[in-house]
């Protein structure tokens, strides 16, 4: 079959008619759009502009007469080829890719919220979006109510006349609480609202949102879409009526908050070993998560996979029979506590993103959440001694050796 090569426009359509294709051949297949060269690996389209044949031509692709390549702030086809990919994968009609996680955010909320609108917000985001809710769109008439991710009442009785949409992630940075987003999106559908999940933890390995109800999916490409820590980038899946027929898209034609052609093209060849990455870090996680149960210097363990999480039969469902390959998990003795474990490593990077093949370990109450208020870190459930580890695909037997270090280092 042939695809289509809009620029404009992502496609989840199988290249066998005869058969769906699976999501680890998706990963590798989708949105490839070979050039008269007929290469084999995905091309880099390095280049900022496009030549037309002739002054009618510009005049049409320019007012989106004519399909074609413009400007490669929002027309590019290595970008447009990540684009296919992730959409793909997300089952998603389209995709619509951005600079960053955050920037697909803002976007996300640039393009649907206007002064005297609300959100309603899980307490439990990333650090940054609750900046942006806060301190961004705050200035420009937007409100937020932040409730707790995991009561549907909350979510209910936080809705006025003027809210228009629901944002969550899940499972929530760092604390590893779910939302129930059969539950959500029927609470927000209820009342004419949208539900937007930031998917980043899970990947659409894991976790497909769209398929649970909700109306957006948002990416931080640079976790583990990327899974080597090598560039940053961000996305937003939907139907197109959504994402690229609504000011979401005009505001990235407008504003520019656009992946680059080169970091689309790392992401688009990191998503070829994500079912695998997914598969193996997962399972390393989970063997983390009941190693560090068993360490004498840890309160608890914060990790869907574990029977002892309160959601583990939501997330058994909801990911598809894993807990991620993100651990959470909290010391004895607070902040100089934790702060002994990340000083006692050898091996694990000490470092703010996840997501890598590398393991990293961060504290998120000086780090990543570190610009909120007491109270909003309280209120998210981010305590003085919480660590957050992403697993990668060092030996078990090693990651355990450098965690020791750390534990058992005495005050």
């Amino acid at each position: 079959m042939t695809m289509d090569r809009s620029p404009l426009s992502s496609t989840t359509e199988s290249f066998d008619e005869e058969r769906e294709w699976a999501l680890e051949t998706r990963a590798v297949r989708c949105g490839i759009q070979r050039s008269a060269f007929n290469e084999h690996s995905e091309a880099l389209y390095l280049t900022s502009s496009y030549v037309f044949e002739d002054a009618q031509q510009a005049a049409d692709r320019f007012t989106n007469r004519e399909p074609g390549m413009i400007y490669s702030r929002f027309t590019n086809p290595t970008v447009t080829a990540f684009q296919d990919r992730l959409a793909a994968l997300e089952g998603g009609e389209v995709c619509l890719a951005t600079a960053s996680g955050m920037s697909a955010i803002l976007t996300t909320l640039m393009g649907l919220l206007k002064a005297g609108d609300h959100v309603v917000a899980s307490q439990s985001l990333f650090g940054s979006s609750i900046q942006l809710l806060t301190g961004v769109l705050a200035r420009f008439g937007v409100t937020t109510t932040f409730v707790s991710l995991s009561d549907g009442s909350a979510w209910q009785q936080a809705i006025r006349p003027e809210t228009r949409l629901f944002f969550v992630e899940t499972p929530a940075n760092p604390t590893m609480e779910l939302a129930d987003l059969t539950c959500l999106s029927e609470i927000a559908h209820a009342h004419g609202l949208l539900l937007v999940v930031d998917n980043c933890f899970c990947t659409p390995i894991l976790q497909r949102p769209l398929e649970w109800g909700a109306d957006l999916v948002v990416h931080s490409a640079t976790k583990y879409l990327d899974g080597q820590g090598r560039v940053l980038g961000g996305a937003i899946v939907g139907s197109r009526t959504l994402v690229m027929d609504s000011p979401i898209y005009q505001f990235l034609r407008t504003a520019g908050p656009t992946m680059s052609p080169f970091n689309a093209w790392v992401c688009l060849k990191g998503m070829e070993t994500l079912a695998i990455r997914m598969e193996a870090q997962c399972a390393r996680a989970l063997e983390m998560a009941e190693w560090l149960e068993r360490q004498s210097s840890v309160v608890r363990v914060l990790y869907p996979g574990l029977p002892s999480h309160p959601q583990h039969a939501l997330a058994m469902a909801q990911q598809g029979g894993s807990g991620g390959a993100v651990v959470t998990f909290e010391v004895a003795g607070g902040q100089a506590a934790a702060w002994r474990v990340i000083d006692g490593l050898h091996m694990i990077s000490v470092t703010g993103n996840l997501g890598d093949t590398k393991s990293t370990l961060t504290h998120p109450a000086t780090t990543t959440h570190g610009r909120l208020t007491d109270e909003a870190r309280q209120a998210a459930g981010i305590t003085p001694g919480m660590l957050r580890l992403s697993v990668g695909l060092e030996a078990l037997t090693d990651l355990q050796c450098d965690m020791a270090r750390g534990l058992l280092t005495p005050p």
